[in-house]
């Protein structure tokens, strides 16, 4: 069976691979396509379509959106975008003005209470790289200040903890459309990671179609088949496509792999072909 991943990030985000490693792993796991969605970036994706190019594998010009619903972040993944659009690029712009000062509040929160941290120890010898939580985490393990990333964001980073600070907000509207006007296709990533609740979640799908959702992420290294399985039946009610992806970083989610997630994800290339179709149609 043919597999792909639609949901990988690089150095360009929070990865820990390059972009070349990325497409490099992908291929070597015999992969017939994947797509690389760094968060709120896209400037990974011309080194990925150049190590792909004498490659027998598709690589897809992606991105990871995060946007606010209700209070709550959420993420919208943009499937063949135009990575050279100029009104999309600005739109990317407003939004790296967005986290930065988001990112800056949170580095003075942390320097306050004496944690050993700077921006240098952050961007890691990568001053292009689009700043995440994740990123703390990793500082902070590398500076002895937790045992591992999980922890940093268990005790540190997670939404409840005290040194998260809310973004800026970009609506979910505001991010379909962007994707949309550069010829992307619009994918709710992760719906189970937010923990709504299917009642909530039902809501947000709901909504979000109405605003020009084409796809949801069905398949997920955090599901249970149980959960991919009413996602899938959750995607057909609203005539929205099923997509997958293992949502790879590389060190800061290590037990998760290119392709098969935490070792039982497998998204079959049929699904990709049905994205296709849709686009050609204008769907």
């Amino acid at each position: 069976m043919k597999l792909i991943d639609l949901h990988i990030h690089s150095t360009a985000s929070d990865g820990s691979l390059t972009p070349t490693e990325v497409v490099n792993r992908a291929n070597d796991l015999g992969l017939t396509a994947m797509a690389l969605t760094d968060h709120d970036t896209v400037t990974g994706i011309d080194e990925a379509l150049e190590a792909a190019k004498d490659l027998d594998m598709e690589v897809i010009p992606g991105i990871e959106v995060s946007c606010i619903y209700k209070g709550k972040e959420i993420h919208i993944l943009g499937l063949y975008i135009d990575h050279t659009d100029k009104a999309f690029l600005d739109f990317l712009d407003q939004a790296e003005i967005k986290r930065n000062s988001r990112n800056q509040l949170m580095l003075a929160a942390f320097q306050k209470d004496g944690f050993p941290i700077t921006m240098e120890d952050l961007v890691m010898e990568n001053p292009d790289t689009v700043v995440t939580r994740a990123h703390f985490a990793r500082a902070l393990v590398k500076k002895g200040c937790v045992s591992s990333v999980d922890q940093a964001f268990k005790k540190y980073l997670d939404p409840d903890r005290p040194y998260y600070r809310k973004r800026e907000i970009i609506t979910p509207a505001e991010a379909i459309q962007a994707i949309r006007n550069a010829g992307g296709f619009p994918v709710l990533a992760h719906p189970c990671l937010y923990r709504l609740g299917w009642m909530q979640t039902e809501e947000l799908v709901r909504n979000l179609k109405e605003l020009g959702l084409g796809g949801m992420e069905c398949w997920h290294s955090s599901n249970y088949a149980e959960e991919s399985n009413k996602l899938c039946r959750m995607a057909d009610r609203y005539s929205l496509l099923p997509t997958g992806g293992s949502d790879f970083h590389g060190a800061a989610k290590p037990d998760i792999r290119i392709g098969s997630g935490r070792g039982n994800l497998q998204v079959p290339a049929e699904y990709l072909d049905a994205l296709k179709l849709a686009m050609f149609l204008g769907q």
